[in-house]
């Protein structure tokens, strides 16, 4: 099934690629891995860290888990990447993480790690310096990754002086190609540690960057083709962000 995307992924650790028959099977049946994925690290461990990611499938996946059975106790929560706005603004992806699902689970408020938000007293630069102290060395068990047309993820676009940051957890980005401008974003060191890397991808618009993704090794022009998780990386996709890809890939 999935040997030929392994073997074509010029990557450190293998990679699957699952396509599902369109955008609602994906987030149903991605937040179905979610739960077994999460349960499975619970059995091994008495917490659980994960990264949530916003963009609307990221935020359909966070609807989908709410009535689902998780132990949100030993659940922690981070994020890929924040938009530095104020905490209340629309745009921050922990805010609409809280209202798709955070606010209607038993989840402790010390368990949610939010990036700082750009009214907290810090600014950009203190806030990554911050974030990145919070992490610290922590391994997350599971990361979710949305993708961009551009093959961005996380905050970490094609040509930008973030893809090649070493040695921080979390980075200021400053003149984002997408709105709003100042970012905060979890780097190929923090992201990479992760057990599993999960991307997360649906869209005709997101064709040819999957395409490039899955056939290039080269995270400086396209960032996600860098992330993977040191026991798992998978490419959950729609048949629509799958349409570019060889049929070999496909077998």
């Amino acid at each position: 099934g999935h040997e030929r995307a392994r073997a074509r992924g010029r990557q450190p650790m293998s990679r699957e690629l699952v396509v599902h028959a369109d955008r609602a099977a994906l987030v149903t049946e991605t937040a179905d891995r979610f739960v077994a994925a999460v349960d499975s690290v619970l059995r091994e461990q008495d917490e659980c860290h994960v990264a949530l990611t916003g963009g609307s499938v990221g935020i359909e996946l966070l609807c989908a888990l709410r009535g689902r059975s998780l132990d949100w106790s030993r659940i922690h929560c981070w994020w890929g990447d924040e938009r530095f706005v104020a905490a209340a603004d629309g745009d921050r992806n922990a805010l609409q993480a809280r209202e798709a699902l955070l606010d209607h689970v038993d989840v402790p408020a010390a368990n949610v790690h939010e990036l700082p938000a750009s009214d907290a007293g810090l600014d950009l630069d203190a806030a990554a310096a911050a974030a990145t102290e919070e992490l610290g060395d922590r391994v997350l068990d599971l990361v979710l990754l949305g993708m961009g047309p551009d093959a961005h993820v996380a905050s970490l676009f094609p040509g930008f002086d973030g893809t090649d940051v070493q040695g921080a957890g979390v980075i200021a980005v400053r003149d984002s190609p997408k709105p709003p401008p100042q970012r905060l974003s979890l780097t190929f060191d923090a992201l990479n540690r992760a057990a599993r890397v999960w991307l997360v991808v649906a869209g005709d618009d997101k064709a040819s960057a999957l395409a490039l993704a899955m056939s290039t090794a080269d995270r400086h022009e396209v960032p996600a083709a860098g992330v993977h998780g040191t026991r798992e990386t998978r490419y959950l996709v729609d048949r629509a962000a799958a349409s570019l890809l060889p049929d070999g890939m496909l077998a």
